[in-house]
């Protein structure tokens, strides 16, 4: 799993036709349209243009351009207005990788600005056009194939938010409907006529396959009418593909690909697919589709495709990194919205959600964007609705368990990521990572987790084990640790050899009910520690819960004072691996961001990180009979099994990303809790005091 892009080749297409180029003397641009003036991604994308918005600012300014959006009716006003004030007239338009909903769902993360005219008006110029006849030199090319490769491994598309369509299992062909009225249909030379005449070609070319009719997103929601009745559905060979689903799937199955102006045409050609215009888009007539038209004597000369990717997906766009907010390559928005498509495509549709705490709520359904998310109560039973259910670690419920038995759906147990946030859990403190297991959770040591099964089986790649220590080199550089909160650094004593670090837990915490035997207290811990360790200087940390009142975490009478050389209360946890020889722990996660450093560890539980061949371990599972190296580890456990989510997008991230936000997030000002968290912390106080709490 590749996190940076590729270094970009530098760019040989000719300076002067270059679409960017407009933009780099930072010209002032006047956007009359109050619609267009409202896109929130607008100024980023033309940066650094400066922007004057409204037709009273655009009509007295001085300006170097009037903008309007391609050939709409709003752009009339600013065609009359630039004749009127002798200005050049730039037309904008959604790039070929648009977003993640549809148009309507959001603002475009990627622009065109044509100066010539807009790229899917045939009927004259367009600076698209130019680019495309331009030569390409060696690296531009080798660019080009590397994005074509790109493109189809994240199973791009211009909206990338549904779910895939599922092709049929025999061989068919796909024909693409577009809306009724839609711009590049007319400027492309086409008409409705020309929908059926491409549907009786692709019969007629293919009397032995299924004939798949996508239709348009926007008329599968009903937002706009398409050009095909009922009546013409009736073909027992047609498929109708009305699902408004993404098209990926579609394009890599079909045999061939039928359009009219579509922009599926050109991304079946991304996908090497042989691809039938019945009108004139802005791929076809260069010699790489068979035309229904004859192409404009513009484009006689022919291309190639490398030269078309260059043109339109390099060249002629810019594009949005939607977690910068600034301007980005195409590469590195493809790798963003890439990890959006297989994120919310890992887990069922419909979910429903048992006994979640109000405030975790909304962060639960960020963490399954893809799914539809319905909360019930704990107890409820499931509807028959549901494609899997999911809980909190392992508290089920009377009604989970209870179809559990019956193996009727998936259950997915949710818990923290193991690099979480910038304060505490108990504190309410949304996380940047949480995982989700479909077959036990990391801590229950009596069962198999998906993590553990990833440990146990998967056959890791040089790639991802120098992912993972360039992952795990870059954590401990900014000490980062699940919680991160802000303390002291600790000194070592002078006089003191040997130094053992001993780190407590809320002995209540469902890793110690399901993740040791024997030893269940810290008490039992210190214990079991000073007896292993007689000679060394023993050094006790409390956990921060405890600390800060929000766990009970110690047995009854329990004084560390009496079993160790001292308690560390307020040192920071990442400076005082470095400081310390070995640390012993039950199962704290505290094992394996020692490990992570390469420090001794010595576990007296299970935890998930235990039975490798990394660490000394008191207890054994025969499910772990394998060794591992530290970077394999580190790229199971931070990168294959959790998931990231932005503070700033709130989009999928990933986890070098979610390192950087916490290095920044670290660097603000210290959380006030509100007064919702406040309450909901007292009442978790009151509920663990009573023995009701089912964290």
């Amino acid at each position: 799993m590749e996190n940076n892009p590729t270094p970009t080749p530098p760019n040989t297409t000719p300076a002067d036709l270059r679409t960017p180029r407009l933009l780099q003397a930072g010209p002032v641009l006047g956007v009359p349209s109050a619609g267009m003036a409202r896109i929130s991604t607008l100024e980023p994308l033309l940066a650094p243009a400066q922007l004057l918005r409204g037709h009273k600012a655009c009509r007295e300014q001085a300006l170097d351009a009037l903008l309007a959006w391609g050939n709409k009716p709003s752009a009339q006003k600013a065609e009359r207005l630039a004749e009127q004030r002798n200005l050049p007239l730039w037309r904008c338009e959604d790039g070929f990788l648009r977003s993640l909903g549809l148009g309507a769902d959001g603002p475009p993360l990627s622009l065109v600005v044509d100066d010539l005219g807009i790229y899917y008006d045939a009927t004259r110029p367009s600076r698209l056009e130019a680019l495309i006849a331009a030569p390409l030199g060696a690296n531009a090319r080798q660019r080009a194939q590397h994005l074509q490769q790109l493109w189809c491994q994240e199973r791009l598309s211009k909206y990338n938010g549904a779910r895939e369509s599922i092709p049929p299992l025999e061989p068919f062909v796909l024909v693409v409907d577009q809306t009724a009225g839609d711009q590049s249909i007319r400027s492309g030379l086409a008409d409705a006529g020309s929908f059926h005449t491409m549907l009786e070609t692709a019969r007629r070319d293919h009397p032995h396959c299924r004939v798949v009719l996508k239709i348009h997103p926007d008329v599968a929601r009903g937002r706009k009418k398409g050009h095909y009745s009922a009546a013409l559905r009736r073909d027992p060979r047609l498929v109708l593909c009305a699902d408004g689903g993404h098209p990926a799937a579609l394009l890599q199955q079909a045999r061939a690909v039928y359009v009219v102006t579509s922009q599926l045409g050109f991304e079946a050609l991304l996908w090497n697919k042989t691809v039938h215009c019945f009108g004139m888009p802005f791929y076809a007539g260069w010699g790489l589709t068979r035309d229904a038209l004859p192409a404009p004597e513009r484009r006689l000369d022919g291309s190639d495709l490398e030269r078309l990717i260059h043109a339109a997906l390099i060249d002629y766009p810019a594009y949005f990194d939607p977690h910068h907010h600034n301007r980005c390559s195409p590469e590195r928005l493809m790798r963003v919205l890439g990890l959006q498509q297989r994120r919310q495509r890992e887990f069922p549709e419909r979910i429903e959600a048992f006994g979640f705490k109000p405030w975790k709520q909304p962060i639960l359904r960020r963490f399954l964007t893809g799914s539809q998310v319905r909360f019930r109560r704990r107890q409820s039973r499931p509807s028959r609705r549901a494609e899997a259910l999911a809980i909190w670690g392992r508290d089920p419920g009377k009604g989970v368990v209870q179809q559990q038995h019956q193996n009727l759906r998936p259950l997915l147990r949710v818990e923290d990521g193991f690099v979480r946030s910038v304060g505490l859990g108990a504190n309410l403190i949304a996380p940047l990572s949480w995982v989700i297991d479909r077959r036990g959770i990391y801590y229950d040591a009596g069962s198999a987790s998906d993590l553990e099964l990833f440990l146990a089986e998967h056959t890791f790649t040089a790639q991802e084990r120098q992912r993972g220590e360039a992952l795990r080199q870059q954590l401990v550089n900014a000490a980062i640790t699940k919680y991160n909160l802000a303390a002291p650094p600790w000194r070592r004593p002078d006089h003191a050899t040997r130094v053992v670090l001993v780190v407590g837990q809320v002995e209540s915490d469902a890793s110690i009910r399901y993740g040791t035997a024997g030893l269940r207290t810290n008490r039992q811990l210190l214990e079991a520690v000073r007896a292993a360790e007689p000679e060394a200087w023993l050094i006790y940390k409390p956990h921060p819960d405890v600390v800060a009142g929000l766990r009970q975490g110690s047995s009854s009478g329990f004084d560390p004072d009496g079993f160790s050389d001292e308690v560390v209360i307020e040192a920071a946890i990442g400076p005082l691996y470095e400081a310390v020889d070995t640390v012993h722990v039950l199962t704290s996660l505290a094992g394996f961001e020692a490990l992570l450093r390469r420090r001794e560890v010595h576990t007296w539980g299970l935890p998930f990180y235990a039975g490798w061949g990394l660490t000394h371990d008191r207890l054994s599972c025969d499910r772990r009979q394998r060794h591992l190296q530290l970077d394999e580890l580190a790229y199971a456990s931070l990168v294959a099994y959790p998931r990231y989510m932005s503070r700033t997008s709130g989009l999928f991230i990933e986890p070098e990303e979610a390192i950087d936000e916490l290095c920044q997030w670290r660097q603000e000002s210290p959380n006030v809790l509100r007064w919702w968290q406040l309450l909901f912390c007292q009442w978790g106080r009151t509920r663990e005091r009573l023995g009701l709490s089912n964290r």
